[in-house]
This record gives structure tokens, C-alpha cells and sequence, in this order.
């Protein structure tokens, strides 16, 4: 056994850590045999002199070992994990989960909740009535192999040295480490065993990665880890500069996703759902990529996609008749407007700020202790780069809370910028990276 000061010395030093090494410490500290104070020393070691992409390998193996791994292989058929890094207004998972499933990819999805200004996938499915999204692992099987999809709660269990690591680095300004985020991110998409994963990096305002160079780099970083454990991992670099679509908000994107599974969702969200879903349906060897974005297509077109999601609702004791006629979800009491104050075009919007402002609204979560009010949030009428008359409504606000409203409708005035110029936008999508390196989109 080697002594964690000796393990602390050699990385700070800018050496590189072996498996053995990397599989005692996270082993030890998971144990509690390591203290915080020495584990701190680690992490700002691995922050400042980084780590090579096996030692993120080895540190995602050893991390997604420290708990319950799930073990898919009695559902028959490939399985595709698709994770996204977190962003405003981005309901994918509802709508590329029901597509892939709907051409035969099998889906069984651990998805988080919210915290800070992103909403989580749970939270939004937890606003859909009786829906249940803990299952024992029996219920869950069974729902993938007869649907073809189930999305739940993250099991208690899962990657516990990740829970702590990540509660240590939230406090030891080591969270902004790309070795540290894509092992974090990895161990929990390892230890939920699927056979390939698709992931979404988010980058702009309302991302963690604020800038494209970080966003690669990190998409590098997960794919290279995927691909040392075996599994089949592409990741897409996707423009979060502007909310993606029009809704922020548990039921409302619920709502929004439902009509981007009947073919009338907003342009941006059905783009990027329909290039995630293609990625999808291309890890599971269902064709070319051009085939498999035919296909994510047709499972929209023909309805199938949303046949699939009403399955699934149903089949884990929510009320399907909310995804046949979303007027039944519940309604906000009070709805603000925000208008234009001048004349012009949109010409940046704080992505962060918006998803605060929904939060503050009742849409997302303070603490972990915080209750959702699944109707609040907001509705965008504009976004970055349309035009805009004076006193035209750019957003709705909804809540249950009259005292907010006009405190976050000062505070979303001053998160959206007007000016003369029409600003040249981002494309949705600004990279794919697989094994090979970066690659076109569409090859």
C-alpha cells in the first residue's frame, strides 16, 4: 500500500498516477480511510498539473466502481445512454429517448434533477401527474424490454466516490477541472451500463462550459474515457448562447417537447433533438448517419415517437392523457409580460440570468430542499437575432407567486440586450467528436 502523502507528492510533482494508485485512493477515500484534508491536496494537484487520458480513464473505472454497477445485459438489443451537460430550456431526453426507441434503440436512461439555474430531466417528467420515476430495477428492466424506453431517478448507489469528490471540489475551488468534470460526468454514465453513449456538451451563457475551446476539450476528454471502458461514445458540441426552444420550466417543457414529437416544436429544439436521436440510432449499427436522421424523421412523422412516450408515462403510473392534450397540465395563477421598451433586434441574452429568473418564478430549485412549482417559468416570444417593435412581447412569465413577478420581470429586462444590427448567430450544432477526432456532423 503506498502512503496517500507519497500518491499527493508524486502529482503535484507533475508525475503520472498508475491504476493501482488511482484504485486505492478513490477506494480508500470512498471508505472514509483518506481525510478531506488530504483528498483536497489531490484534487488542486490534478487541477493544476492535469492528468493524461488514462489516468481520467482509470479515475472514471475506479470512481464508477466505487458503487452498484448496473448490469443491462438481460435486455436484449443495443443500449444508448445519452447524457447532456446541462443547459436552459433543454428538454432533448424527452423527445430523442421516445425517437430512438421508436427505431428499435433501447433507452433505460438515470437522469438527474435540477439545481442552480438547469433544470433536470426528473423534475420535468415529475411534473407529468402520478408519474413515478423511482422503480425497483425489476419495474425498470421490464419497462425498457417491453416500450423500449424508461427514464428514472439516478439509484442511491451509483458512483458514491463521485458524490463525495464532488461535494469536496464544490468547496475547494477545484469544481472548473476538466479531468475532474469528465470523470465525474463518466463514472455515473459507466456505472448506468449501457453499451454506447451520446453526449451533449452544452457551451455559451447558460453552459458550464462558457467558451467552444473548453466544450471540445471536454468533449474530448469523455469520449476518450468512453472509449477506454469499451464503450461506443460520440459527444456533440451544442450552442447554448440562446435557450434552447421556447419554454423554461418543468410542465411547460413537457409541454414543448410534446408538440416537437408531432412535428410542430420550435426549429432549434427540433434540430438538435433530431441530430442527438440520429447519433443515437447510428451507435446502435442501424445504418449511415444520413439513414439513421431518416429514420429519427419518420419516428416523428409516422407518431411513433409519441406512441412511445405515452407508453412510457403510463407504464410508470402517470396520467398519459397530459401527452395526448397537454391543456390538462395545470396552469400558473399569475402571467406577466415583458415588452420590448425599444425598437430593434435581440441582440445577446444572458442564458444564465433566464434560467435564474425561472427559479425565482418557482420552476427550479435554491436547494436540494426547495419545492418546484411545476407550472411556473417563462415563454419566449423572441430570442437572439429577431427583430422586435417597441412594446411587443418578447416573454410570458408565469408563477404562482404575485409578490416575485415583478422582480423577475425587472430582473429578465436586464438579462436581454436590444440593439440596432441584426447579430450573426451560432449554428445549433458546433462540433461531433468521436473516436476518430473531430468530424463533420453529418458524415
Amino acid at each position: 500500500m503506498m502512503r496517500m502523502y507519497d500518491i499527493i507528492e508524486k502529482k503535484r510533482n507533475g508525475n503520472t498516477l498508475d491504476k493501482e494508485e488511482i484504485k486505492q485512493m478513490i477506494e480508500s477515500y470512498t471508505k472514509g480511510d483518506i481525510p478531506d484534508y488530504q483528498m483536497s491536496a489531490m484534487l488542486m494537484s490534478i487541477y493544476f498539473q492535469g492528468m493524461t487520458d488514462t489516468e481520467m480513464g482509470d479515475l472514471t473505472q475506479a470512481m464508477a466502481q466505487s458503487g452498484e454497477l448496473v448490469d443491462l445485459s438481460e435486455i436484449p438489443g443495443v443500449k444508448v445512454d445519452k447524457h447532456s451537460t446541462g443547459g436552459v430550456g433543454d428538454k432533448t431526453t424527452l423527445i430523442v429517448a421516445p425517437i430512438a426507441a421508436a427505431c428499435g434503440i433501447k433507452v433505460a436512461k438515470m437522469s438527474g434533477r435540477g439545481l442552480g439555474h438547469t433544470g433536470g430531466t426528473v423534475d420535468k417528467l415529475e411534473a407529468i401527474p402520478g408519474i413515478k420515476t423511482v422503480l425497483s430495477q425489476e419495474q425498470f428492466f421490464e419497462i425498457v424490454k417491453t416500450i423500449g424506453l424508461s427514464v428514472i431517478g439516478q439509484s442511491g448507489n451509483l458512483a458514491p466516490a463521485d458524490k463525495k469528490l464532488y461535494a469536496l471540489r464544490d468547496v475547494t475551488a477545484t469544481v472548473e477541472s476538466i479531468p475532474l468534470i469528465a470523470s465525474s460526468i463518466m463514472s455515473k454514465k459507466l456505472a448506468a451500463g449501457s453499451d454506447c453513449i451520446v453526449l451533449d456538451v452544452k457551451t455559451g451563457s447558460g453552459a458550464f462550459m462558457k467558451t467552444q475551446e473548453e466544450a471540445i476539450k471536454l468533449a474530448e476528454k469523455m469520449v476518450a474515457i468512453g472509449e477506454h471502458a469499451g464503450k461506443k461514445t460520440i459527444a456533440l458540441v451544442t450552442d447554448m448562447d440562446i435557450p434552447l426552444g421556447e419554454n423554461i420550466g418543468n410542465s411547460l417543457e413537457i409541454i414543448e417537447a410534446i408538440a416537437t414529437l408531432k412535428g410542430q416544436g420550435p426549429q432549434d429544439l427540433t434540430e438538435v433533438s433530431l441530430v442527438l436521436a440520429a447519433n443515437m440510432i447510428y451507435l446502435g449499427g442501424l445504418g449511415s448517419m444520413a439513414e439513421c436522421r431518416a429514420k429519427a424523421e419518420q419516428a416523428i412523422a409516422s407518431g411513433e415517437a409519441l406512441r412511445k412516450l405515452a407508453k412510457m408515462v403510463k407504464a410508470q403510473g402517470g396520467d398519459a392523457r397530459v401527452i395526448e392534450d397537454p391543456s390538462r397540465f395545470p396552469k400558473a395563477e399569475y402571467v406577466e409580460e415583458l415588452c420590448a421598451s425599444t425598437a430593434g433586434y435581440i441582440i445577446k441574452m444572458d442564458v444564465q440570468e433566464c434560467g435564474t429568473v425561472s427559479c425565482m418564478l418557482g420552476a427550479g430549485r435554491e436547494t436540494k430542499e426547495s419545492e418546484i412549482d411545476y407550472a411556473a417559468g417563462l415563454t419566449f416570444r423572441k430570442k437572439t437575432g429577431d427583430k422586435v417593435s417597441k412594446d411587443e412581447v418578447i416573454a410570458y412569465l408565469y408563477s404562482n407567486k404575485k409578490e416575485i413577478l415583478k422582480a423577475a420581470k425587472e430582473r429578465l429586462a436586464k438579462a436581454l440586450t436590444i440593439g440596432v444590427a441584426k447579430p450573426a448567430l451560432e449554428p445549433l450544432i458546433l462540433a461531433r467528436i468521436d473516436k476518430n477526432g473531430i468530424t463533420n456532423n453529418q458524415e
